[in-house]
């Protein structure tokens, strides 16, 4: 990652010269038509998430996003605005210090792009990134988020990790479509390059917690088989609060990192609180030490 914040008048420049706003379609807002090399997770070695002056503490945070043909709502809502919510407000309650945000797309394991991840930045770099990330628009029912696991397991250099033994945080961003659970060597070794010898997702999921706090949010309905993978790490909402998704990540971070739940929603706006702590009372929190 690189120096420098992220700061309002740059996302009003970015804004304006790509003419971003929440009533445009999915192609209008994402106009790749093949996944760019610098994105994909085969040409890439490592992501590094390193401590400089401007950020001597950083936390890195990963936002994935289901980028599957029934989820180009959602994508428009965050590049369009709730990136930028998130990213103003993680520094504004200073729920974490200095956030560092990876955004990353995976989609249906028959695309032809799977999965694609940013680099970590602290600047208007982080909405850029994610304004060239390009939307496969296909999808079955299966995703590979696991995939996403694998590479931040064993393809991240992380200065949180190895210096404070500190752990970052992951909210995967989908529908209720299931995580899954066949072919899950194969999968990886074609979308990352990476042979691996895993006897389940969760055996996956397993090595990503060493390092990352993993949860998983589904839009318009739970799914089952995701909530018994993730217990106590999966958030149900309706598509209709998709705008409160900053909220309810920076509250998830607040309370994994030891907050009472009155205590986060006492810094929202009284009438966001109900939907907000409806989220966030979904989810029962673990030890976020390192596991050795």
């Amino acid at each position: 990652m690189g120096y420098g914040s992220y700061s309002a008048s740059d996302w009003k420049k970015l804004k304006e010269s790509r003419q971003l706003n929440k009533g445009q379609r999915v192609e209008e807002v994402f106009t790749k038509s093949e996944c760019d090399q610098k994105y994909n997770p085969r040409y890439i070695g490592t992501r590094e998430c390193f401590d400089s002056e401007d950020h001597p503490n950083t936390t890195p945070i990963v936002v994935g996003l289901d980028v599957t043909g029934s989820m180009g709502y959602l994508a428009v809502e965050v590049a369009t605005g709730a990136l930028n919510e998130l990213i103003t407000k993680l520094y504004s309650t200073g729920a974490v210090e200095d956030p560092a945000l990876m955004c990353a797309a995976y989609g249906d394991y028959q695309d032809n792009s799977p999965l694609q991840v940013t680099q970590f930045e602290s600047d208007i770099r982080i909405a850029h990134q994610l304004l060239d990330i390009y939307f496969e628009n296909h999808g079955s029912g299966l995703v590979v988020p696991t995939c996403l696991w694998e590479f931040l397991a064993h393809h991240t250099n992380i200065d949180a990790v190895n210096k404070r033994s500190k752990k970052g945080f992951v909210f995967t961003i989908g529908d209720g479509a299931e995580i899954r659970k066949d072919s899950i060597n194969s999968t990886i070794s074609r979308v990352i390059g990476d042979r691996t010898n895993y006897s389940s997702r969760e055996a996956v999921l397993k090595e990503v917690q060493k390092s990352f706090n993993v949860f998983h949010i589904m839009i318009n309905g739970r799914n089952t088989s995701n909530d018994n993978l993730l217990p106590g790490h999966t958030i149900c909402i309706s598509k209709g609060d998709i705008s409160k998704i900053p909220e309810i990540i920076i509250s998830t971070i607040q309370m994994q990192n030891g907050k009472q739940i009155e205590e986060v929603l006492d810094q929202w706006e009284e009438l966001d609180r109900p939907v907000i702590g409806m989220a966030i009372d979904q989810i029962s929190l673990q030890d976020s030490g390192l596991q050795l």
